[in-house]
């Protein structure tokens, strides 16, 4: 800890109360009964009502007096338009809480709808700097019960919520302890469905969070904050988020190929909630760095390109494929911050394949990119930007829209310049 009294001697941890188990899902009703909740707001898409997990939600609810109204037009991978219309559906209800079930556009939709319906203010107005404002959140959010249906964004457990800005072409967030959700209902089984694809392109993301927490800049490395409310959301790397983030590469290691080669494997799909939970609550507190903020970009400029198994009548590329795109070449970028936790980091993901503590064909710089890629290749991952349609003359917009995102670039364990950036991106053309 750091004795001088300019750097920071204080870190903030925070997560809410998670209930994780097969099940588990089907005791909402009680969960938001013991919350004080009497009609509460259900968020959810269109997929999750056709597989009957909305109703599920719905049938709890019922059974245990809460009484719900459904909004179930999520958009995915949600952008500042579709938010400001799913709060004003929430403003015309009489709820007194809410129920997100869904993956990462669901809860963060729901994050929005509560901030947008309980307070004053437009959604770019939250936003972070330079894109939005920064506006503090005024008054209290009603309570929030996030349940995800994939294994991947970890927003049940975040303070951060994140939208794409349509006009400008790039995703960004807001942060704030009022965002977290009240309570985590983490089910196994709501995953059993999912295609490979799904699997393969959120499981990158539980990848991403813990990869980039493991790796943030050390949180006694920052200045001092001005005040308790001047500390921001993502803290830096910290002893608690550590013991979170190695604990879900070390599972990420053992089950992420399984569940996307097997995807009736329980065991397999158990693993991966529980990666994808440890990741939510480490990422969640220490922040995410560089290869986020080149994801949003990359997933805010897409031009043509369809990804295999999501139903949209739109270019989109998953959040998960837009973060893990730029990763192997980060952390070439990155490694002589910390050598040892890059290859204790490589080590924990290749330990199925090679035997626990055993090294992998790649040493030093190499043996991370090596590890992520080889995980990228096995679960069919696309190679690059190339495969998302870009070419080598976008990289001066990539580069434009990564830089806007100094609330998470300030995170990295090393300055970055548009000139790094501008690197990191045609070494990411293609990974392998």
């Amino acid at each position: 800890m750091p004795t001088t009294t300019n750097g920071e001697t204080v870190f903030t941890w925070g997560a809410p109360p998670i209930k994780f188990g097969t099940g588990a899902i089907d005791e909402v009703g009680e969960d938001a009964k013991a919350l004080g909740l009497r009609r509460v707001a259900i968020v959810t898409d269109p997929g999750l009502v056709r597989l009957g997990l909305a109703g599920r939600v719905e049938a709890a609810l019922t059974a245990a007096g809460v009484a719900w109204a459904t909004f179930d037009r999520v958009h995915v991978e949600p952008t500042d338009r579709s938010v400001t219309q799913a709060a004003e559906w929430a403003r015309e209800q009489d709820v007194d809480g809410f129920v997100a079930v869904g993956g990462g556009s669901v809860i963060d939709t729901a994050k929005a709808m509560n901030l947008l319906s309980t307070n004053d203010g437009a959604v770019l107005e939250y936003l972070n700097p330079p894109i939005g404002q920064g506006r503090a959140v005024a008054r209290p959010l009603k309570p929030l019960i996030a349940i995800p249906t994939t294994a991947g964004t970890g927003s049940e457990s975040t303070a951060v919520c994140v939208v794409d800005v349509l006009a400008l072409r790039v995703k960004t967030g807001m942060g704030s302890p009022a965002l977290r959700p009240r309570l985590a209902i983490v089910d196994p089984s709501t995953t059993m469905s999912l295609p490979p694809g799904i699997t393969a392109a959120t499981g990158m993301d539980i990848l991403c969070h813990a990869l980039e927490s493991w790796t943030a800049r050390p949180f006694d490395s920052r200045p001092r904050s001005a005040s308790p409310g001047a500390r921001p959301v993502y803290n830096g790397a910290n002893p608690i988020s550590d013991l979170w983030a190695s604990r879900a590469l070390e599972l990420l290691g053992r089950w992420f190929r399984r569940a996307v080669d097997s995807p009736g494997d329980v065991q397999a799909r158990e693993g991966m909630m529980l990666a994808a939970t440890f990741a939510g609550i480490g990422f969640g507190n220490a922040g995410v760095h560089v290869p986020h903020a080149c994801g949003y970009p990359i997933a805010g400029l897409v031009r043509e390109y369809r990804p295999a198994g999501y139903d949209v009548d739109h270019a989109m590329v998953p959040h998960g494929q837009s973060v893990v795109a730029t990763a192997p070449a980060v952390f070439r970028f990155t490694y002589s911050a910390d050598p040892g936790r890059h290859e204790d980091a490589a080590r924990l993901l290749s330990a199925e394949r090679t035997g626990a503590g055993v090294p992998g064909t790649h040493a030093g710089r190499e043996a991370l990119p090596a590890a992520i890629v080889a995980l990228c290749r096995d679960v069919s991952i696309p190679n690059g930007l190339t495969a998302f349609g870009y070419a080598r003359d976008d990289i001066p917009a990539l580069v434009a829209g990564a830089a806007k995102q100094q609330r998470i670039l300030a995170i990295s364990p090393r300055p970055v310049t548009e000139e790094d950036l501008a690197a990191i991106f045609e070494d990411s053309l293609t990974n392998w």
